[in-house]
């Protein structure tokens, strides 16, 4: 979508343009109410601005949208079709795949939630490494990571849909 047109948009649609970024309503109304923006820059600069104090119930939330890393997100939704495309670079050989679950099934049954690590511009041996890390967190050292991975996501996925 054109800056311009999201700037004009009715603020219904202009909400739900930015739903697969992450669904944390209070932050895509941030977003909204604070149009018009002058470039990309200044919504892209908004945005990150606006996602650093997401709450825990807030991520819950956002993450009901994420498959689990290595997995390949099912159905047509805008948010599988980011994912697949976030999680195209992801080896998917037998070893990776049956580690990264491996992984996933651990990080869940400590942390209550699903492993959430931006996989855009990363291989699966660092998302391998950063999971195996985080697995040493507690939850309260968790869960500002979770919060950083998930604003790294939806501002990567706000700038490839919002062109000049």
């Amino acid at each position: 979508m054109r800056l311009s047109d999201f700037n004009s948009a009715p603020p219904t649609a202009a909400a739900a343009f930015l739903g697969p970024c992450a669904d944390v309503p209070r932050w895509i109304t941030a977003i909204v109410e604070a149009r018009p923006y002058a470039t990309r820059a200044d919504l892209l600069a908004h945005a990150a601005d606006a996602a650093p104090a997401w709450t825990e119930a807030e991520l819950d939330r956002a993450l009901q949208h994420h498959p689990r890393i290595g997995e390949r997100a099912q159905g047509a939704s805008a948010e599988n079709e980011l994912s697949r495309r976030e999680q195209s670079g992801v080896d998917n050989s037998a070893d990776t795949v049956e580690q990264l679950l491996a992984g996933n099934r651990e990080y869940e049954a400590k942390f209550g939630r699903v492993f959430l690590i931006r996989a855009a511009r990363r291989n699966a041996e660092e998302i391998l490494t950063h999971l195996q890390s985080r697995l040493n967190h507690t939850p309260e050292n968790e869960l500002p990571v979770v919060a950083e991975q998930l604003r790294e996501i939806a501002l990567i996925r706000l700038e490839g849909l919002v062109t000049s």
